[in-house]
């Protein structure tokens, strides 16, 4: 006997996911008022009203594409799916905020519910489908980030790190949907149009540039390797893309240069994947070190807005303030559409008021941090600091 059980992921939201948290007690609520806890060994544990709302693909409805993934056909049946549900998508939830990962979870509904119609005749209800498409766009969002998973095998259990790339590519998707189709009831269909939606829709917003990419997700990667593979087929086609065969003679000098500048690369790129590989592990200290490294070599290197964000809060909670503002700032130029960067002016004013003495650009932020702020915390802060500031 082997068992798999995901039960945590290396990161962590950042933002509270509202949207998940509803989404899962509105499933549980929809299956209280649905079951028959008490039923009888020969009838159905689901009370009879629930069939109009299940998706009959020999006689579909619309409604039923989006009704019939809030119902479940028992309590292990909503248990996994939320439980899933749970562990994957809040930090999808995070990325696309809850307006769109609503949306990325009843368009899944959706898609599954096609696909499902498309290829069977049985009747189906359950979130599967849609906690599928919530998981194809986790593996698209964060496919290195490491999964903490139970395992037991006979007798013996223990826990051990995966990457989101292996356990959701190999085990859920492949083995689970593809080689073991054993389970009676179950609408494998359904799981793979799920995670084919939800792969291909996050592909799609990374391409387009509708979310922000990061240099760990699967957009990143597939970009890489066409990169690489470009770079062998020159290569292996006789063509120095370093200009070795088009320049017969180069000085001493130019060629030293040529060389440093391929190290200088080489270096650079080794630091930003050891920052990412720091930050999956949440290191987050570790990767700030590693951050100073890499803009002292190149001070025009940009992390992703999270990655940036994070170790521009723990510089700040390093007491290097300076060092803490030049992240800001660059966070500012960079992802000024941030749907929370007032809060980020907010520490930045803060940080050059209090630790940096430089009062006219302490000023700057916290008058356009004022503008924006909604907590009343914050702004009585932000208040303050400028009143005592301008006095």
């Amino acid at each position: 006997m082997f068992f798999l059980l995901p039960i945590r992921t290396s990161i962590r939201p950042y933002r509270t996911p509202y949207a998940n948290y509803a989404l899962i007690i509105l499933n549980f609520i929809i299956f209280l008022l649905s079951w028959i806890p008490m039923a009888a060994k020969d009838q159905s544990n689901l009370r009879a009203w629930i069939d109009i709302f299940m998706l009959v693909p020999a006689r579909p409805h619309l409604w039923q594409f989006i009704t019939y993934a809030f119902l479940h056909s028992g309590f292990w049946h909503i248990f996994f799916n939320m439980y899933f549900l749970w562990i994957f998508g809040r930090n999808v939830n995070d990325k696309l905020g809850n307006l769109g990962y609503v949306t990325l979870y009843l368009a899944g509904a959706v898609c599954s519910g096609i696909g499902h119609s498309l290829l069977s005749s049985n009747p189906v209800l359950g979130a599967s489908g849609a906690v599928a498409a919530v998981t194809g766009a986790y593996f698209a969002l964060f496919p290195n980030t490491l999964i903490t998973v139970f395992y037991m095998f006979f007798y013996i259990w223990d826990t051990v790190e995966i990457r989101a790339l292996y356990l959701v590519g190999i085990k859920l998707i492949v083995w689970d949907n593809l080689i073991e189709r054993a389970m009676p009831n179950v609408a494998y269909d359904a799981h793979l149009s799920g995670y084919a939606f939800g792969i291909l829709s996050m592909l799609l917003l990374l391409a387009l540039g509708l979310i922000s990419s990061a240099h760990s997700d699967l957009w990143f990667m597939l970009k890489h390797y066409n990169r690489r593979r470009q770079y062998r087929d020159v290569v292996a086609g006789g063509y120095d893309p370093y200009g070795a065969n088009r320049v017969k003679k180069i000085k001493g000098r130019q060629v030293k240069k040529q060389t440093i500048n391929k190290e200088l690369e080489k270096r650079i790129q080794s630091l930003r994947g050891e920052i990412s590989k720091r930050m999956a592990q949440r290191n987050t200290s570790a990767a700030a070190q590693l951050y100073l490294e890499l803009i002292d070599l190149d001070s025009e290197q940009l992390l992703s807005r999270q990655h940036l964000l994070d170790i521009a809060n723990q510089l700040t909670s390093e007491n290097r303030y300076a060092e803490a503002a030049q992240a800001y700032e660059k966070f500012i130029a960079n992802y000024s559409s941030y749907e929370y960067i007032e809060q980020v002016k907010l520490m930045l004013g803060i940080l050059y008021a209090r630790y940096l003495q430089k009062p006219d650009l302490a000023i700057k932020y916290l008058e356009s941090a004022q503008q924006k702020l909604s907590n009343p915390d914050q702004l009585k802060m932000c208040e303050d600091e400028l009143s005592r500031l301008k006095t």
